[in-house]
């Protein structure tokens, strides 16, 4: 009856449309598109993984809180590295930051990598040359989902370099194996003594998805399939798992509302959602501030 999904959107929603009208409730665990949460959304589909505009929001809250407001923003060009792009330029105008250039960086098949590709006429450069491209920038906000040329960034700005984020460098994910706060610690233990590896954001985020039925069916032990989905759905979930707040469901989109941590491959830097950005529709609800907002919200559940 509860799926956990590690799937593509495409893939996700065909799922989806398979289980309509059965007892089956998927758990979106790695479909980041906000489309999922929005036009495309399902009532037999929950998501724990945060979408990107939830990603986004929570490092430019950071961004913004540290004091770098001018953004260079460096992005590849696949579909993925376009939506993450567009989710930073929103996150940028929602949260008070300037990008002050973009570029666009191209993938030269077989190009060397001490060269890493250029960016086209206009904003032509070698990876190298594209941090000193605009003086005014604070830090580089990397759009590179594959990974292709953003773990170069942050070594190859020379006398020009900046702090990078983004897809590179400082991150906004869902877990960091160096979190410690809120009992994390011990979840982390629990997780390398029965796996023997460290604990990462796919993994938590299956967790979770278990966390909530788990937490639904203990609560609703005698109850039939649509007692304990809308109990799922609905306000009376309560899960604490080593974020420290209660966290539930959205029940306009499905989207699971959870801090997002701000950190490095190796140590956590910060959580978010950040102190000073106030929102409207549930003000006594801090995490609303991460994402798409009820008002704002195009889902039809």
């Amino acid at each position: 009856n509860y799926v956990v999904v590690d799937a593509s959107a495409d893939t996700l929603l065909k799922l989806s449309d398979w289980a309509k009208d059965k007892d089956i409730l998927l758990f979106n665990v790695s479909a980041t598109d906000v489309s999922l949460r929005q036009e495309n959304c399902r009532i037999n589909v929950m998501h724990i993984v945060p979408d990107r505009y939830m990603l986004a929001d929570a490092l430019a809250q950071y961004l913004v809180t540290m004091k770098w407001t001018n953004w260079l923003l460096v992005h590849g060009s696949t579909p993925a590295d376009l939506a993450y792009a567009d989710t930073i330029k929103r996150a940028a105008g929602r949260f008070g930051a300037t990008i002050v250039d973009v570029r666009e960086y191209k993938d030269t098949s077989g190009g060397r990598r001490d060269d890493v590709g250029t960016i086209p006429p206009g904003k032509q450069a070698s990876a190298n040359a594209a941090f000193a491209a605009n003086p005014d920038y604070q830090i580089i906000v990397v759009a590179d989902e594959d990974q292709v040329f953003g773990p170069y960034m942050p070594y190859r700005g020379g006398a020009d370099a900046r702090p990078v984020a983004g897809t590179t460098g400082l991150t906004a994910t869902t877990w960091s194996p160096g979190h410690e706060k809120w009992g994390a610690t011990q979840a982390h233990n629990n997780f390398e003594k029965d796996f023997k590896r460290l604990m990462l954001p796919i993994d938590y985020q299956a967790y979770v998805a278990a966390r909530a039925v788990g937490e639904a069916v203990t609560r609703n032990p005698d109850a039939d399939f649509a007692t304990v989905a809308a109990f799922i759905h609905g306000p009376e979930l309560q899960l604490a798992p080593f974020k420290g707040i209660k966290q539930q469901f959205r029940p306009w989109d499905g989207q699971f509302r959870q801090p997002i941590i701000i950190a490095t491959d190796k140590v956590p830097v910060s959580v978010s959602p950040q102190r000073g950005f106030p929102h409207a529709s549930h003000p006594e609800i801090e995490v609303d501030t991460l994402g798409i907002d009820e008002p704002e919200s195009v889902c039809k559940m």
